[in-house]
């Protein structure tokens, strides 16, 4: 029993406990909104959510205490992993009420996921072990090891498209950009990639992008027509409620429009509506608050970690958070298309809350274990990968 308590003392000693209580408090804020918001449905988001945000904590914790260099040791396992859920869609995939790709795989009693949620925690552990070899190796800024990095996002990337998930996609590609840009590849290869992608928008929009994807993005500038009639009618309804809640808003399950649940999918994608309505400016204020401390301090774990490994995990984990983030609260004020991507911490979904939990927990152990001493060699780990220290 004694040795029990000495590792919960140990562990509360060495943890971050300030992202612990951010992500703490993003759920619980989460909480609040989608009780608000269940008025308005049968089904029991709330009870799905709770149990999902457990599952999730328990995971994160154990993730947190074992060190990440042993995860990403089994780099060849969740490459498997992730290319077995991938190809399981394509025959046992179905299509959830309120989206419009095949991307998920039914369960028992009643329960759903979507493989690619926790995909991406697994590509981030995958491709900063990538990185870290290229980066021992000093393959980082040869040719051809930029383009043995495109190939391990694209792979992810194909599959998941021919799912129909371009939103997931989207996530994918820039959590790609934004640690390979950190992470030191040099400046040309991102200046060729703008120009092929300038070049290659007129290609994308005649010939990639169906009837569907450019109504959405249209939709952002016809207000007075397509916004009231087809693919602009969420993000309208949507700027209705948000604008409604003025200051303070009218206060939780007060709102007349989040009851109706005339905003589609305002327990997921849209669950900002709620905050809006219902808590006003300030709730949102708070909201962004609480996603841009969680953002910051996982860069500054990335800063203090004892390894470039460490680093890229972190990196890859604020990529995915804040591009999501960006591109979820866009999409809701009307400023970017409407593509199924979730809010971080906040949108109801299992999957999407687990997916995001673990990845907290793999920050955390790369900040539990940036001291820690190598029982081989007795000298701390971080002293053992100065070398790798020597790039930041």
């Amino acid at each position: 029993m004694r040795a029990f308590f000495k590792r919960i003392g140990k562990f509360f000693t060495k943890t971050d406990i300030l992202l612990w209580l951010l992500t703490i408090a993003a759920v619980v804020y989460s909480l609040f909104l989608i009780h608000s918001m269940q008025r308005a449905y049968e089904y029991n988001y709330l009870t799905s959510q709770v149990l999902a945000i457990a599952m999730g904590y328990v995971v994160a914790v154990i993730i947190s205490v074992i060190d990440y260099e042993k995860i990403s040791r089994l780099w060849w396992m969740f490459a498997m992993i992730s290319i077995v859920m991938l190809g399981l869609v394509f025959f046992i995939g179905v299509t959830v009420e309120g989206t419009d790709d095949t991307a998920w795989i039914n369960l028992p009693f009643g329960l759903s996921f979507q493989p690619s949620e926790i995909i991406k925690v697994l590509f981030i552990i995958t491709f900063s072990k990538h990185m870290t070899f290229l980066h021992q190796k000093d393959r980082l800024k040869s040719f051809l090891g930029v383009m043995s990095l495109v190939i391990h996002m694209a792979i992810p990337v194909v599959l998941i498209h021919m799912q129909g998930d371009d939103g997931t996609v989207l996530v994918f590609i820039f959590i790609f950009i934004i640690m390979t840009f950190v992470g030191g590849v040099q400046l040309r290869y991102f200046l060729i990639m703008l120009l092929l992608l300038a070049a290659g928008v007129p290609l994308i929009w005649n010939y990639i992008l169906n009837d569907e994807h450019k109504a959405r993005f249209t939709a952002i500038f016809d207000i007075d027509g397509n916004a009231m009639e087809n693919y602009g009618w969420q993000q309208y309804q949507g700027k209705v409620s948000v604008a409604s809640g003025s200051l303070n808003g009218y206060g939780l399950e007060k709102g007349a429009r989040v009851a109706s649940g005339i905003v589609p999918e305002q327990e997921n994608d849209f669950i900002l509506t709620v905050a809006g309505e219902e808590l006003g400016f300030i709730g949102c204020t708070l909201l962004f608050l609480i996603l841009l401390l969680i953002c910051i301090k996982i860069m500054m774990n990335a800063m203090s970690s004892r390894d470039y490994l460490g680093k890229m995990i972190c990196v890859g984990v604020f990529a995915m958070i804040a591009v999501q983030s960006v591109v979820n609260i866009g999409m809701v004020l009307g400023l970017l298309p409407v593509i199924g991507i979730t809010l971080p911490f906040f949108s109801s979904g299992g999957t999407s809350v687990l997916s995001i939990l673990i990845s907290i927990g793999l920050v955390i152990s790369v900040y539990y274990h940036k001291n820690d001493i190598d029982t081989e060699e007795g000298v701390l780990k971080d002293k053992k990968y100065k070398y790798m220290r020597s790039y930041y």
